[in-house]
């Protein structure tokens, strides 16, 4: 038996922990540059906001219903997930954390009551951390999955389900007509790994409920579909597929991008930005014990500025071995920035991507036919970027002395050179106007009760 538990609205709730003041209030959370509002309080989404509608389209609700917007403090967020997985992890022998506000617990053999234990989790993580949550159950994860959304809907709109439901929802514990009841009040396109073109196939095959998918003969839907759909089908059926991942298998690719937060055009900066964006791309191979083989690195310029000229530019450079050291991954994706960049552009986003992955512990060895004083040409104006193409010594420790600073002092303590001085000065900072301070995780901005 599977739990799925959820935090409601997770990122406006992180919010709410420290400022008492947005609860009940119409509240959004905007993405990088403020551009988007990527989670939204039960009030905004009463407005008609949408996921991932533009600030732009929603800002006259600041003035008209009290609308809140604040910037993305991804600090705050990953910090408060931690602590809830760490509670909610506590309960079963099994976890499979599976994105920042999502985890699964495996309930297997595990004796008592389970919507009372669940009732429990929900209750400690509201204590202990101040996050409210929903919980679905069933005897599959994409049951569980779909238990969760039943009991976060029956919260959120009393009256599309039973309000018994609502918070902690066990299909597994329903008869059959109390569940081909649920099942046939939910859409098609509310199960996990339904996407929105199998959904509207479905659809068109007459397929609109759950309960018309459950009814679908497994066969027949690998035959007209996929295997995928197929398992789905399955797991609906109370048959288990999908396994729970204890760990995570390491990512095939690494990317970290970014929107500036003003229009680039100088390479120095370019420079940087790229500096930055691979360092941090770097740690994360690190993290899961991965080499790179190669460097993807792209550059482009807005879209939506009509007057500005276009420009988009991207290329690959292989390394003469994987490597997950931060100063070779850095010389491949500046010789890249080098082979893409051109001058008279406004660049509104640039990022990097380690692909060709594969394992740290894999080795490979040839001969070194660089030359190792050879010195590339500079990028930009301004204070150069002289960077040694050559891998060189084992640098291993040192990456994780690195790491350690980073990690205990904050991300950017100890950096590379040529990621430049850091903070708000840089010209392609994010704009983050309406970020609320890191509570949690740096001592200067940590809240003070006085009496």
């Amino acid at each position: 038996m599977y739990a799925l538990v959820d935090g409601n609205n997770f990122y406006v709730s992180c919010e709410r922990v420290f400022r008492r003041s947005l609860v009940g209030k119409p509240v959004v959370v905007l993405s990088n540059n403020d551009g988007c509002a990527i989670a939204r309080s039960d009030e905004a989404k009463a407005l008609g906001i949408k996921m991932g509608q533009p600030w732009f389209q929603c800002k006259h609700f600041e003035g008209s219903h009290g609308l809140i917007a604040l910037s993305a403090n991804f600090s705050l967020y990953g910090d408060l997930s931690d602590r809830m997985m760490s509670i909610a992890g506590s309960f079963a022998p099994r976890q499979e954390i599976y994105s920042i506000d999502e985890s699964f617990l495996d309930f297997s053999g595990v004796p008592g009551d389970l919507v009372a234990t669940c009732i429990e989790v929900r209750a400690r993580v509201l204590q202990w951390v101040g996050l409210p949550t929903c919980v679905g159950i069933g005897p599959t994860k994409t049951l569980a999955k779909l238990a969760n959304h039943i009991a976060k809907t029956a919260e959120r709109k009393p009256g599309s389900y039973p309000s018994a439901l609502a918070q902690v929802c066990h299909l597994g514990a329903m008869g059959k007509p109390e569940l081909d009841s649920i099942l046939a009040a939910t859409s098609v396109g509310e199960v996990w790994g339904v996407g929105r073109r199998i959904g509207a196939q479905l659809v068109d095959a007459g397929v609109r409920t759950v309960l018309d998918l459950v009814r679908l003969d497994p066969t027949t839907v690998r035959r007209r579909f996929s295997v995928v759909l197929e398992k789905t089908v399955r797991e609906l059926q109370g048959t288990a597929c999908i396994e729970l991942d204890d760990a995570p298998p390491p990512k095939q690719q690494i990317m970290v991008s970014r929107s500036f937060g003003h229009a680039v055009t100088r390479g120095v900066d370019l420079a940087t930005a790229i500096t930055e964006f691979t360092s941090r791309a770097a740690e994360k191979l690190r993290n899961q014990h991965s080499s790179a083989g190669a460097v993807v690195v792209f550059i482009r310029t807005s879209p939506f500025r009509a007057d500005d000229p276009q420009y988009s530019g991207s290329t690959t450079v292989p390394l003469v071995r994987p490597s997950a050291d931060s100063a070779e991954l850095v010389a491949s994706a500046l010789t890249g920035l080098r082979r893409i960049y051109r001058k008279g552009y406004r660049y509104a986003k640039a990022g990097v991507m380690l692909v060709e992955l594969q394992s740290q512990y894999l080795q490979q060895f040839e001969l070194d036919w660089y030359d190792k004083d050879a010195e590339l040409p500079t990028i930009g104006s301004g204070a150069g970027h002289q960077v040694n193409a050559t891998p060189q010594r084992d640098r291993t420790l040192l990456m994780t002395a690195m790491d350690e600073v980073n990690r205990r002092y904050g991300r950017g303590s100890l950096h590379l050179a040529s990621a430049g001085v850091g903070g708000a000065s840089r010209s392609w900072s994010m704009k983050q106007e309406r970020k609320t301070p890191r509570y949690t995780t740096e001592w200067d901005e940590m809240p003070i009760a006085r009496a």
